[in-house]
C-alpha cells in the first residue's frame, strides 16, 4: 500500500522481531557506539561520535532516533520526554514534520527543515539533493533523521526490512559521501551500519528526512 510522509509510521512488533530480533532494554542506554571517530577529510569522509541508545519501546523509534541523533552534540535527552514533544503513541510518531521542530527546539530555530521524497523510489535529483544534504548536515557536527519503510541492503549484504515504518539516524559519511552512517534504534546487535546514498533514498521514498538547510 502507498504511504506518505505524513501517515502512521510506528515499527511494528512484527517487523521488529523479524528483522531486529526484539527491542533491547533500556540498559544498553548510553554506549558509544563502536568504530564512530572523528572527522578526516570533510570532502571524502567523516563520522560522528554517536552515544548510541536503543527504544525504549517497539514505537519509540521516532524518539530514539532523534535523541541519537542530538547526542553527537553532547546533548543527552529523555525519550520519553521526546515521545511527549513528538506526540509519540503506540502508533508512531506521525510525521517527519514531528521530528524537525524538536531538533530546532534543541539546536537553534530554522536550522533544520524536512525534506519529502514523494515518489515511490528516489530519481536523480532526489539522490543528489539528500547526498548534498547529509554531507552539509554532517560537517556542520549535526546528524540527519530519516523516515524510512520497506527493505534494504546495507553494504555488506546484510538486509533491514521494517515495512511498517521505521526511523533511522544518518551520523557520518564517506566515499563523498556515496555511502552513508546508519545509527539504527530497533536492535543494538545492528546499531550501526553503511549504506549507498541511492539505497538510503529508495528507502526514505515516500516519506522524508529532516537536514540542516
Amino acid at each position: 500500500m502507498r504511504t506518505t510522509m505524513l501517515r502512521k509510521t510506528a515499527l511494528t512488533i512484527a517487523a521488529a522481531a523479524a528483522t531486529a530480533g526484539g527491542i533491547a532494554a533500556p540498559a544498553i542506554a548510553a554506549q558509544t557506539t563502536p568504530g564512530v571517530a572523528a572527522a578526516r577529510d570533510h570532502k571524502t569522509e567523516r563520522q560522528l561520535d554517536v552515544r548510541y541508545e536503543a527504544q525504549d519501546t517497539f514505537y519509540y523509534c521516532g524518539p530514539a532516533a532523534t535523541r541519537n541523533a542530538l547526542s553527537v552534540q553532547g546533548k543527552n535527552i529523555d525519550q520519553h520526554d521526546m515521545a511527549k514533544r513528538m506526540g509519540t503513541t503506540e502508533n508512531g510518531t506521525d510525521s517527519i514534520n514531528d521530528i524537525t521542530p524538536v531538533l530546532n527546539k534543541e539546536t537553534g530555530k530554522d536550522v533544520y527543515r524536512s525534506v519529502e521524497i514523494p515518489g515511490t523510489k528516489a530519481d536523480d535529483k532526489q539522490t543528489d539533493k539528500l547526498r548534498e544534504d547529509i554531507k552539509r548536515t554532517v560537517d556542520d557536527g549535526r546528524a540527519v533523521v530519516a523516515n524510512i519503510a520497506g527493505t534494504t541492503t546495507d553494504t555488506t549484504g546484510t538486509t533491514h526490512s521494517f515495512e511498517g515504518g521505521h526511523y533511522i539516524s544518518v551520523t557520518g559519511y564517506r566515499d563523498a559521501g556515496k555511502q552513508v552512517k546508519i545509527a539504527d534504534s530497533a536492535n543494538p546487535a545492528t546499531a550501526e551500519y553503511w549504506l549507498t546514498t541511492d539505497n538510503l533514498a529508495d528507502w526514505i521514498a515516500t516519506r522524508g528526512y529532516t537536514a540542516t538547510s
